[in-house]
């Protein structure tokens, strides 16, 4: 009976030494179990570096989603799983999301006639970028007129890369730069600067006759330089004669000149 109980407790202690030498020695020796290695920050680094990279760190990788941004190159490494400086046991695999070959597209959307401001959110909203400012005649100040795309208009709708740069043509609130002067002969002063205002042009200098007082009585145009009918550019000044209502200019007397007979000699 007790030579029983004495085989089998070596048996048990034997089993138990198998299972210990197991466990705790031979799977940790072909599993590396315990043994892991900090991952390397992939940001930027292109996919064809990735192989021999990783392999110098025991490691592996494979793409698991792609996405687009401008700052960095194509097919560059724009985030990683797990995240470096983790730490992983050896042959893990490293799933990487790469930057597009090329960015997606969006389409323009429909800016004419909206304000510069409204059309800069709009831009923005459909992940585009605002360009140049390009002012045109019109007397609609900062309605867009046009848009432009590397320099050719472009139309609502047409597909762009994401991120790229439209040029917004405005009108510049003053209309045509070149017409005809209207007449302000008989208007009074202050209808006559409302109409220039309304022209986009400019008072220039203002002339009273000496021979008129006009303290106290109300002012109106007799003459103006340029005609009535002249040519001018916006933004050219206006000179005005004025006088008390009625008011008519003095013709300057003509030049006599008296030729002399011979037979006054």
């Amino acid at each position: 009976m007790g030579s029983l109980f004495i085989n089998l407790l070596v048996t048990g202690l034997v089993i138990a030494t198998i299972s210990i030498s197991y466990f705790y020695i031979y799977l940790p020796a072909i599993t590396n179990h315990g043994e892991t290695i900090t991952v390397p920050d992939l940001h930027g680094m292109s996919v064809e570096e990735l192989d021999d990279y990783l392999l110098q760190h025991d490691l592996r990788w494979a793409v698991d989603d792609s996405s687009y941004s401008e700052e960095y190159p194509p097919l560059a490494v724009l985030q990683q799983y797990p995240k470096a400086n983790s730490r992983v046991k050896e042959k893990r695999v490293i799933y990487v999301s790469v930057n597009r070959v090329a960015p997606p597209t969006v389409p323009i959307p429909d800016l004419v006639d909206r304000s510069r401001i409204n059309a800069e959110v709009v831009l923005k909203s459909n992940e585009l970028r605002r360009g140049k400012i390009i002012l045109i005649s019109s007397p609609f100040l900062n309605l867009v007129k046009e848009m432009r795309y590397n320099g050719t208009e472009i139309e609502a709708g047409t597909r762009v890369p994401k991120g790229a740069v439209i040029d917004l043509v405005v009108g510049d609130g003053y209309g045509p730069r070149d017409f005809v002067v209207g007449s302000l002969i008989g208007d009074s002063y202050e209808r006559a600067l409302f109409k220039l205002k309304g022209w986009n042009l400019f008072l220039g200098n203002v002339e009273i006759p000496i021979d008129v007082d006009t303290t106290g009585i109300e002012i109106f145009v007799y003459k103006q330089r340029p005609l009535p009918g002249d040519s001018v550019r916006v933004g050219d000044p206006v000179n005005l004669w004025v006088a008390n209502k009625g008011y008519q200019e003095k013709e300057e007397p003509e030049d006599i000149e008296i030729e002399e007979d011979e037979n006054d000699h």
